[in-house]
C-alpha cells in the first residue's frame, strides 16, 4: 500500500452509541496519512485499521488474512442475531468493549496425561455453555485455537478471529485455521495477542451498518 491520507471516517457508530475520543482520532489521522487503506473493503478496512491503531503496527496490512463475506456474514451474526463472543483469556473478554464475553479460563484445568492444556479445556467449557455458532477470539494461545479446529463440526463457528502471538505454535495453529476453510481472520506472522485480538472484533461491533 502506498502512504496517503484517506478521508473515510473513524469506524464507529456514531455518537448517540459511541464516543470517539480526540485522541483516537488523531491516531486514526495518523494512520491514514501513513498508509492508503481506501482501496479495501469496508470490513476488511475496519478490521485492518483497528489492529493498526491498536498495535501501532502498519505491518498488520499485509499480515492480516481475512474475507469480506466472511466478516459481513460475522457483522450480521453480531449485531442482528446477537450470537455470543468467546475468548481464550480474560484479557481478551476485557478488551471486547461492546459485548460480554464468555471466558471459562478460570474454570478449567490442564490434564497433561490426556495431552489436554488448561486453555483447551477452557474451550469445550465455553462450547459446552454457548453451544454453536459463536464468535470466538482466541488472541493467546495456540492450543486453544488448535482445540476449536478439533471441535468445529461442533462449534460451527459464525467467525474466528485466531491471532493468538508466540514462538511456539502461533504461526502453526494459524496456518492450520486457514487450512480448515473457517470464516476467519489470522496472521501470517508469529506476532498477534490480546489487544489485537479484541480489536478485530471491536471493529465489526463499532461499525453498526455496512457502507
Amino acid at each position: 500500500m502506498t502512504p496517503a491520507a484517506s478521508p473515510a471516517p473513524v469506524p464507529g457508530p456514531g455518537p448517540a452509541f459511541r464516543t470517539v475520543h480526540p485522541i483516537e482520532e488523531e491516531s486514526y489521522r495518523i494512520l491514514r496519512s501513513r498508509l492508503d487503506t481506501s482501496a479495501l473493503p469496508p470490513l476488511t478496512r475496519a478490521v485492518t485499521e483497528r489492529v493498526i491503531h491498536a498495535s501501532a503496527d502498519l505491518a498488520y496490512a499485509t499480515d492480516l488474512v481475512t474475507d469480506e463475506d466472511a466478516l459481513r456474514a460475522a457483522h450480521t451474526a453480531l449485531h442482528r442475531d446477537g450470537v455470543p463472543v468467546v475468548t481464550d483469556v480474560a484479557m481478551v473478554a476485557a478488551g471486547i468493549t461492546r459485548r460480554p464475553a464468555v471466558c471459562r479460563l478460570a474454570e478449567a484445568a490442564a490434564d497433561p496425561a490426556a495431552g489436554l492444556t488448561r486453555s483447551a479445556h477452557a474451550v469445550r467449557l465455553a462450547l459446552a455453555e454457548t453451544g454453536p455458532g459463536a464468535v470466538w477470539v482466541i488472541g493467546c494461545a495456540p492450543t486453544a485455537l488448535l482445540e476449536l479446529l478439533a471441535l468445529a463440526a461442533a462449534a460451527r463457528p459464525a467467525l474466528v478471529v485466531g491471532l493468538p502471538v508466540g514462538f511456539v505454535g502461533a504461526a502453526e495453529s494459524k496456518a492450520a485455521l486457514r487450512a480448515a476453510g473457517l470464516p476467519a481472520v489470522s496472521n501470517m506472522s508469529e506476532k498477534g495477542g490480546s489487544a489485537v485480538a479484541a480489536a478485530a472484533v471491536n471493529a465489526l461491533l463499532y461499525t453498526e451498518e455496512i457502507p
